[in-house]
Parts: C-alpha cells; structure tokens; sequence
C-alpha cells in the first residue's frame, strides 16, 4: 500500500520540480513587465540621445559651412584635450567643483551638529535651512547677482560700504559662494540624517569612558560619519560637475575665462564657434567623468546599506 502510494506521489513531485522554475520565471516577469515602459522611455530619453552624441563627436561638423560633415574619428577628441580654452575650463570645473562641494560639507557638517540638538524653534530653523536648496538654480544666480553683488544696491556693498564690484573683481568666489549657499542644505540633510541614526548607546559609553565632547566627536561620531561626508560630497561632485546656470548667469565665463566652466565651454562651442562636433566630444568627456564619479557615490551609497543590514 505505502510503496503504491509512493509511486502515485512520485509523478506529482516531479512535475511540481518541472513546473517550479517556470513558474518562478513567470513570476518575476510579472514583477518586472509593469517597469518594462518605464524602462524602454528611460533608454529612449537617456541612451539613444547619447549614442548620437557619440556619432556627432567623430564628425568634424559646422553650422558655418553646412555641406561639409567629414568623418574624423577621435580627432575631436585630440582638439578637446589639447585646445588651451578647453583645457582652462577644465581646470576651471575642477576649482569650481571642488571648493564648493568641500565648503558645502563643512558648513553642512557644522549646521547638522546644531540641529542635531533640540532647542526652541528647531523645525522652524531646519525649514529655513533648507530653503536655499528648494529655489531654482536661475533664480538664485539671479537673486545673487543683483540682490548680493550689485555694485550700486547689493546687500555686501550696502553693509560694507564701497562700491566694490564683487562680480568683476572676485569672479571664481562669487559663482563658488552662490552654489555654497545652494548645495549646503543638501549637505546637511545627508549628514543629519547620519547623525541621527547613530547609535545612543555608543555615545553614552564614550561619556561614561570621561571622554569629552570633543573627543567623542571626533574619535566616535566623525568615524561614523564618514560614509555619509563621502556620499553627500560624490553626490556633490556629481550635480556640480555640471553647472551652468550660475556660470552664465553671473559672470558669463568672464572675465575672459576666469569662470568658464566645461558646461559653459560647450554652450560657447556650440552656439558661438558652431563646432558641433568639438561641442559633442566635450559633452561626452564630461559625461565620462561623471560616470567615474557616480560609480564610487553608488559603491558608497551600497556601503550605507550593508551597513544598515548588518545593525
């Protein structure tokens, strides 16, 4: 009787194996087909314009002379790297790029220490802080450039005195200080949120230990944060590589190319020179350096959630 049984169960178990990795594929398929046009627009927006940026970078193409559309292979790519123009906003993006971010996590770091701390008023202050972010690039450059740095009526000159023209004068550090006041808030976020989830007990064992505050923070919190300072300055670097708006808003790359930045560089290329095919080899270099950048924020970012699992 056991072993009749047994031989009856046997075909259903073995079809329940054969129908069991179908099902699990049909399964996952269905998880995966509603993401399917969201995935299909994403390629089209994204991938398709950047291959024919690719096409049009081998192409030495200008609007100037609209016959001629000669392939040149990566001879673009040998303009864009030794051209002296391209070259300074190179160096230009990187001054840019770097000082902004690290005042940034500095100013951050110090406002995420303050409201870390409960006080009368701290949503209030927080909201506050964070508005800058909120505001659209264009309208700060603009907010800047005559509520700030006017010459005749800027808020400085108004405090200060003189009619110093900051914009002139102090180009690189008027740019470097408008994109500071935008991009700290974003600071601040990622690293409060680092604070607050930082462990109460670790703290109190430091405090018991006789540390003081300034030894715990910088023995205890700063290690632990420093996952966070990582992300907040990749992600940074990531969305400030690319600036334009304050660049020509406020200085238009000037004077001569004090300020011209890669993104600007390109504008310039494309729409003054009409070398779209130099124009699209620097977009691609700026792209590519990009991709390096958010390749080490995306192993940062996977760091921060084994690190979540594991507590």
């Amino acid at each position: 009787m056991s072993s009749a049984a047994t031989l009856e169960k046997a075909p259903v178990r073995s079809a329940t194996k054969r129908a069991g990795p179908a099902a699990s594929r049909r399964d996952r398929w269905s998880r995966r087909a509603p993401l399917l046009p969201a995935l299909v627009f994403a390629i089209v927006v994204t991938q398709v314009p950047f291959l024919v940026t690719l096409y049009l970078s081998t192409l030495s193409w200008n609007a100037l002379r609209p016959g001629s559309r000669d392939f040149v292979g990566l001879s673009n790519y040998g303009t864009v790297l030794s051209d002296g123009r391209l070259r300074a906003a190179l160096l230009n993006t990187v001054v840019l790029t770097a000082s902004s971010v690290v005042v940034s996590v500095l100013l951050g770091l110090g406002l995420a220490i303050l409201l870390d701390r409960k006080f009368p008023g701290r949503g209030i202050v927080r909201t506050l802080l964070i508005t800058p972010f909120l505001v659209m690039p264009m309208a700060a450059a603009l907010l800047w450039k005559h509520a700030i740095y006017n010459p005749s009526y800027g808020l400085i000159n108004g405090v200060l005195g003189g009619d110093t023209d900051w914009v002139s004068n102090y180009p690189m550090v008027a740019v470097v200080a408008t994109l500071v006041w935008q991009w700290t808030p974003f600071m601040m976020l990622i690293i409060l949120a680092g604070l607050q989830s930082q462990s109460l007990e670790t703290l109190e064992a430091a405090r018991v230990d006789g540390a003081s505050a300034w030894q715990t923070f910088l023995h205890v919190t700063l290690p632990y944060l420093r996952p966070y300072l990582e992300l907040s300055a990749l992600l940074g670097s990531i969305y400030l590589v690319q600036t334009f708006d304050a660049v020509f808003t406020i200085t238009q790359g000037g004077p001569g190319t004090a300020t011209t930045n890669l993104p600007y560089e390109i504008y310039l290329t494309t729409f003054r020179k009409f070398e779209y095919g130099e124009a699209a080899a620097a977009g691609v270099v700026v792209v590519i350096g990009t991709i390096v950048v958010a390749t080490f924020a995306l192993r940062v970012i996977s760091g921060l959630f084994r690190m979540e699992v594991q507590r």
